[in-house]
Formats: structure tokens, C-alpha cells, sequence
């Protein structure tokens, strides 16, 4: 049963929140990641101004992902290869520093930025949910949202480079 809308609209903090499908908690998540980017922007140290510029440039386009399943898609081609650009221009200045699984660990905003990872694949879980649920979206949404969880770590490992902070490695007793 799907709840009603209540008459004082003080208890109703978003018009899609009775919903009983996942696009609403889809929507939230992409909220969340929205809303953890803009902490790790608060908290970014100094001689991070490229980072900084390219987190304001992804931040609309995190909300474009959010609307993007409800609403008409937001995410194209040239988002996707901007972000795949920044990731690689990152990845190159942090070559070699990380050989395998290293713990989500180290000052601020690095730890943001891991929960920021974290979030982006719980919104590539949640589209493969939706798909399997039967909503139909571009292939540029999840295509971009591996990209994203992707571009989140990379910069976890500049910053603890410029900040001159090791990686710890994780060896795994499973693998």
C-alpha cells in the first residue's frame, strides 16, 4: 500500500518518497553522492585547485544522473569522455603508486572521496536493480557511474600523494 501524501507538507520531505520502486532510491543515492562531493569540496587542502574546479564541474552532472531515469536523460557521450579524460590525467600523475587493494584510509577529504566511490557503485547496483525491474534508461548512465566510482579512487591517490601520505595495502587472506 502506497502511503498518501500528507496535508502538512513539513512531513513530506520529498514528492516521490512513498514510492515502492527503487527509482526513488535511486535518486536518493545520486542525492547522497551529490551531497558528499560538495564535503569533500569543503574540506580539500591547498594546491588541489584542479580537483576543486573538476568536483564543481561534476557535481550538476551528478544531479543529470539523478534525473536521468524519472526524467529525460542528462548523461551523453562527451560526459562520459570528459570524466574518462580527468581520470586518466589523474592516473598518469599517480603511476605506479598503487600495485594492488589498498585500505580506504588517510587525512581528510581522502576518506570523503572513499565514500564517495562507495556510493557511485551502489548507484551502478541500484541501475542493474532498476534494469532488472524493468525500467528502461540510457547505457550512458551506468557506463558513467562505473566511471565516476572509478574516478572518485583515483582521486583518493593524488591527494595522499601531493599530501606525501602512503597508501597501506590490504592483503587479502581470501584471494
Amino acid at each position: 500500500m502506497r502511503r498518501p501524501k500528507p496535508e502538512d507538507l513539513r512531513e513530506w520531505c520529498y514528492p516521490f518518497i512513498y514510492e515502492t520502486r527503487l527509482t526513488c532510491d535511486y535518486e536518493i543515492l545520486t542525492d547522497e553522492l551529490c551531497c558528499h562531493v560538495g564535503v569533500v569540496l569543503a574540506a580539500l587542502p591547498e594546491g588541489c585547485d584542479d580537483i576543486r574546479l573538476d568536483l564543481e564541474q561534476l557535481q550538476p552532472l551528478i544531479y543529470n544522473l539523478n534525473g536521468s531515469v524519472r526524467g529525460k536523460n542528462g548523461i551523453f557521450e562527451r560526459d562520459i569522455e570528459w570524466l574518462k579524460g580527468r581520470y586518466s590525467h589523474y592516473r598518469q600523475q599517480t603511476e605506479g603508486r598503487v600495485t594492488g587493494f589498498v585500505l580506504p584510509r588517510g587525512p581528510l577529504p581522502v576518506t570523503y572521496l572513499h565514500l564517495c566511490r562507495c556510493t557511485g557503485k551502489k548507484i551502478v547496483r541500484m541501475l542493474v536493480r532498476l534494469e532488472e525491474e524493468g525500467r528502461a534508461f540510457e547505457e550512458t548512465l551506468p557506463r558513467f557511474a562505473n566511471v565516476l566510482a572509478n574516478f572518485f579512487f583515483v582521486l583518493t591517490v593524488v591527494i595522499k600523494a601531493r599530501l606525501d601520505v602512503e597508501e597501506e595495502p590490504y592483503i587479502s587472506v581470501n584471494y
